[in-house]
């Protein structure tokens, strides 16, 4: 017997003890990935390429945690190919070469092919992914790139048209859940030696928030020294507080209400508190992005258009860097509309419109705002009398663009808050134009008067 070959297996087996519990609970079959159930299904393009040990070239595109390193790694392991990781953060073009050149002469020695895992593959540089054009044209590597950012903007064309691009979604409660009871049971994991409460258990999936490796991080230093985790043991371990807050009944409800309400009522320090509130509770960050997006719109509106810009920021602040950091991006928005001016005249309007189109208040497009690019357009009379506003100096030209149904229709009431005063004087001298005859126009309410 070799006792060299002792050592090394007994040193590997050590360094397996030593890893991470994440580390530890890699899956090792795509039947053992937990979520992703999209790309991981039987039929699937993922599991047919798999399956098929075919060449593949692969964007991985998702939020941290949900499982991009692990797929590539199942990839490897189930296809039986070498597994080399380089990371954006750390690695430049002469370290990519080098892999390169290492899987090439593997494939020429041995004939086995190579998965190069390029993890955080938007922090390359465009040379930096340059040098990895070859490889990918070439079949010299399976080449696997992931991303937190949206590749589309991220990744160089060259290399994404050659990829087949992934998208992965948070981890959801039931997944979490298994995920953590999985490594309780398992021998790779803490081999039945720890029990969790249920209290526990869903505090623990709140705070995972979707992430995977945070919710088996959080149960590692949560079991140290102990066979029994409560939630006191789990909220000294990850140094957070239990708030109470249950995001699929009346807390989770109740909460986002209030925080919309202050938002309205312009109280920023009510508002900052259910924010505060809902990120110590593991509330996806993105549905508060979202409900930040919703309410620029509805309640603060043209009173101060740049609402929406902060909140859509603070949105893509979300995807880019996620919590911990991104808490102020969404602390800066609501600061911004509770604080603005409001007005709902956005939503009314649009309110208003649909009403009237769902009641039947069509009617066809005019003549001579129709299509007249196409060739007989002119001779059925398209086009015909249209005049092109900027040959005017004024910029406005008095005809009709609405439909006879709801001709004069005044669908945007402005009010005088903010920067909409401005919008409201604008509106009615542009009606004035618009509907000389009128002496101004209709408004939703006065449907079924007689327009002189």
């Amino acid at each position: 017997m070799n006792v060299d070959s002792l050592f090394d297996d007994a040193g590997e087996r050590a360094a397996a003890a030593a890893a991470p519990l994440a580390v530890r609970m890699r899956p090792r079959s795509l039947d053992e990935v937990i979520g992703q159930r999209h790309l991981t299904a039987k039929g699937a393009p993922f599991r047919r390429l798999i399956d098929a040990d075919a060449p593949m070239s692969l964007v991985l595109w998702g939020p941290p945690g949900t499982g991009k390193s692990t797929l590539a790694y199942v990839v490897s392991q189930v296809t039986r190919r070498r597994f080399t990781e380089l990371s954006a953060v750390t690695a430049g073009v002469k370290d990519v070469r080098a892999a390169v050149d290492a899987a090439r002469r593997e494939l020429g020695l041995t004939g086995r092919q190579t998965v190069l895992f390029v993890d955080e593959v938007h922090r390359f540089s465009k040379t930096q992914q340059d040098a990895l054009l070859p490889a990918v044209e070439n079949r010299w590597v399976s080449f696997i790139g992931a991303t937190t950012e949206n590749p589309s903007f991220s990744v160089v064309s060259p290399l994404l048209s050659r990829s087949l691009l992934l998208t992965l979604q948070p981890l959801d409660d039931d997944d979490i859940a298994a995920l953590v009871k999985r490594a309780l049971a398992e021998e790779r994991g803490l081999g039945g030696k720890v029990e969790i409460d249920d209290d526990a258990l869903g505090h623990l999936v709140r705070l995972a928030g979707g992430d995977g490796r945070r919710s088996l991080t959080y149960l590692e230093a949560a079991a140290l020294g102990t066979s029994h985790i409560d939630t006191a043991t789990l909220e000294r371990a990850v140094d957070r507080a239990a708030v109470r807050y249950d995001r699929d009944g009346d807390q989770h409800y109740d909460v986002i209400s209030a925080f919309i309400k202050s938002l309205r009522g312009s109280d920023v320090d009510a508002a900052l508190h259910y924010l505060a509130r809902m990120i110590a509770a593991g509330e996806d960050p993105r549905f508060i992005a979202r409900r930040l997006i919703v309410h620029a719109s509805e309640d603060v509106g043209m009173a101060d258009p740049t609402a929406i810009q902060v909140a859509v920021a603070a949105a893509q602040a979300v995807e880019f860097i996620g919590l911990p950091e991104a808490r102020i991006n969404l602390a800066q928005a609501v600061i911004h509309i509770a604080l603005a001016p409001k007005s709902n005249a956005v939503v009314k309007a649009i309110g208003a419109a649909e009403a009237d189109v769902k009641a039947g208040l069509i009617g066809a497009v005019p003549p001579h705002l129709r299509d007249a690019h196409y060739p007989g357009a002119r001779r059925i009379g398209h086009g015909q009398g249209y005049v092109y506003p900027h040959d005017l100096p004024e910029g406005i030209v008095s005809q009709q663009y609405a439909p006879d149904a709801v001709n004069g229709r005044a669908y945007y009431e402005p009010s005088t808050h903010g920067m909409e005063s401005r919008f409201a004087e604008r509106a009615r001298l542009i009606r004035q134009i618009l509907h000389p005859e009128q002496g101004g126009s209709r408004g939703p309410a006065d449907e079924g008067k007689k327009t002189e």
